[in-house]
């Protein structure tokens, strides 16, 4: 095949794969397919956690993994090889790398590898499995069939500095104050406040308004600053909230 053809067989393999190209019926079938594969994996996967269902169905359920996981690799060689359309003002070599290091090409690439790596790396078994859960991410892909969603992409894309600051703003907060409620709590709960990172969880519930209750100030002055902090919390937690609804009053 001369380079002119593989270029037309790229153009037409890229409008197959992308989402929301729907001039013709292989297209479409694909998005159906593709689509359809994720949805089914994902509901064996959270229907195979029930232990009558495993127990019945647990064959059923690793073929329907099997299968859809191989639609996922199928899906993720075919955007290798039209990555050049992606990206059409570099190189293909460069397109290849950039699609790959690319947040949906790490999500693509995860979402069947982690399958295949315990046959190579049995001992790793615990951990791949864990990777499996990326695969949900993929359904952001339906983003292209339904404007209101994609509203919300881009009213986080147009509002990222702002929501970058505020996030800053709230990490800096969490880390003075866990370091503040360590150093108060620590002498009267050396169980509770061992370190840092206690101090770090219990900024995390209290600024975030979660307030699970495990771990808690009882002396006066932790007290004293918990109450300052928890009120701090719920104005910090409030930006990121007042930035996205200005941005949907903007859209």
């Amino acid at each position: 095949m001369n380079l002119q053809n593989w270029r037309k067989v790229q153009d037409k393999l890229y409008k197959m794969v992308s989402v929301g190209v729907v001039d013709d019926f292989i297209n479409q079938s694909y998005d159906v397919i593709t689509t359809a594969a994720l949805i089914i994996n994902l509901a064996a996967a959270f229907a195979n956690t029930f232990d009558p269902l495993h127990d019945r169905f647990g064959n059923a359920f690793a073929v329907v993994e099997a299968v859809t996981v191989f639609v996922f690799a199928v899906d993720y060689v075919l955007r290798l090889l039209t990555a050049r359309c992606l990206y059409p003002k570099v190189r293909e070599r460069r397109a290849v790398l950039k699609y790959i290091s690319s947040f949906s090409g790490v999500i693509d690439l995860l979402s069947f590898l982690p399958y295949y790596l315990p046959f190579i790396f049995p001992a790793g078994a615990a951990v791949f499995k864990l990777f499996r859960v990326v695969r949900i991410l993929r359904l952001f892909r339906i983003n292209a069939y339904y404007d209101s969603l994609n509203v919300i992409t881009e009213i986080l894309a147009s509002k990222k500095q702002q929501l970058y600051s505020s996030v800053f703003i709230i990490i800096v907060l969490m880390m003075g104050a866990s370091l503040c409620m360590y150093s108060l709590e620590n002498t009267a709960q050396p169980d509770v406040f061992q370190n840092a990172f206690s101090g770090i969880w219990w900024a995390a519930s209290t600024l975030l308004t979660v307030g699970y209750g495990d771990i808690y100030p009882v002396t006066f002055w932790g007290k004293f600053v918990g109450i300052i902090i928890t009120f701090l919390g719920v104005g910090m937690v409030a930006i990121p909230t007042g930035i996205i609804s200005d941005g949907f009053v903007e859209q």
